[in-house]
């Protein structure tokens, strides 16, 4: 039976047809439990751009990190409180945070927050659609797969299924979500509407009355998502114990985020990104805690802090995971900034989130190190990131389900 998909956007609904890439919403094909119960959450963060992974956690303790970028490397943590604005952050003695990123740091310290460095795609291309494209479906080098690895690591389960189960803050559905079990985008809570009355009176009728069930499902289940969603927006929301989210879009996506689970609809996975990582120029400013790159980190990290205060006990049911497409260079270029590499850092975050320590490999940076002699080397596939949570989280048992044709190796997160 040929899958229907439908999106709302703006004012009204409107149907696509078979094959088109999904907005919204998508038929469900599978079942989960009464959205009253509390469940396990996974929300997946994408950095768009490829962020430098090398000035996010920085590898103070090895010389080589220092030669390669005379002038846009971080500062060696230091106990001067002169300097300490600029240096890094210590973790281990050998790993440091970048500045901008304080607020995690009490996250690490208290063994909530880990990090995975040297991972990434094993997949070798630079360009930034095609890595974004793997990451998200799931299988690196294969365009053909169809469905992202989000809807395809939803557990199985029985009961009615909530039509805010999986949710992307967004204009469109990203690509890891996109596959036959329900998810849906919004822009804001608020803005998942259909304004006219009467429009949306007469969208439900056309659908209720279609003769194919599929189209009658998928109508009842947008108009399930809209009654819930306005049930939300009846209520006005205050971040709980003083948090204090950014205003940029990817702090009041994290805000509506925690909205949502903490309204027990239903949500088991939640999706943001946030973009401008691609620093070729002038990614470090005259000091290490200014410019771009210390900006975008700041909105990051204070995003990521308040999202974990603002949750409360719940973060005991909610891990977050970090990602970018890939590296970039160890060494800098003649802009002041880095050019596309290939291995990165992941974040992870969550109450039964092995934290406190820097997971993976360190493959090192000296010349005969780097990958192709000029990036960081990867040791350890996001998959296997990404692997452990579904199962070890989520509860799904078949991670090589999720990820086809990979058998994802844990590393003891969670």
């Amino acid at each position: 039976m040929p899958t229907r998909r439908f999106f709302l956007r703006n004012s009204a609904l409107a149907m696509v047809g078979a094959g088109t890439t999904p907005l919204w919403l998508e038929r469900a094909l599978y079942a989960s439990d009464a959205p009253s119960q509390r469940k396990k959450i996974l929300v997946a963060i994408f950095q768009r751009g490829a962020a430098d992974g090398l000035n996010v956690v920085v590898p103070h303790g090895d010389p080589a990190y220092y030669k390669l970028r005379p002038n846009i490397s971080i500062p060696r943590p230091t106990a001067d409180p002169a300097k300490a604005a600029d240096a890094a952050i210590d973790l281990d003695g050998f790993f440091g945070l970048n500045p901008a990123l304080s607020p995690l740091k009490p996250l690490f310290d208290q063994k909530h927050l880990a990090i995975v460095d040297a991972v990434g795609s094993p997949d070798p291309t630079r360009s930034h659609f095609d890595a974004q494209d793997y990451m998200e479906s799931g299988t690196p080098g294969l365009k053909a797969t169809q469905d992202g690895w989000m809807n395809r690591a939803l557990p199985r389960a029985t009961g009615k299924v909530s039509p805010v189960r999986a949710v992307s803050l967004g204009p469109v559905l990203p690509r890891a979500m996109r596959g036959p079990s329900p998810a849906i985008a919004m822009q804001t809570i608020d803005s998942f509407q259909v304004r006219n009355a009467e429009a949306s009176k007469q969208f439900e009728q056309m659908y209720m009355g279609a003769k194919d069930p599929v189209i009658q499902a998928a109508g009842r289940d947008t108009f399930e998502a809209v009654a819930l969603l306005q049930s939300i927006q009846k209520q006005q929301y205050t971040p709980a114990s003083g948090a204090s989210y950014p205003r940029g879009r990817f702090g009041q996506s994290l805000q509506q985020i925690a909205q949502l689970i903490k309204s027990n609809v239903g949500v088991e996975m939640a999706f943001a990104d946030i973009g401008g990582w691609d620093h070729h120029v002038n990614e470090v400013g005259a000091r290490p805690s200014v410019g771009v790159l210390a900006n975008l980190l700041g909105e990051y990290g204070q995003a990521l802090s308040a999202f974990w205060t603002d949750m409360g006990d719940r973060m005991s049911d909610v891990v977050v995971v970090t990602m970018s497409e890939f590296g970039r260079t160890a060494k800098e270029n003649g802009n002041r900034g880095t050019d596309h590499g290939h291995a990165n850092s992941m974040f992870v975050m969550g109450g039964d989130v092995k934290g406190g320590k820097v997971y993976g490999k360190w493959p090192g940076l000296e010349k005969e190190q780097l990958y192709e002699g000029r990036d960081l080397a990867l040791t350890t596939d996001f998959r296997d990131v990404l692997g452990e949570l579904v199962t070890s989280h989520l509860g799904n048992p078949s991670p090589k389900n999720v990820f086809p044709g990979y058998d994802p190796k844990f590393l003891g997160l969670v």
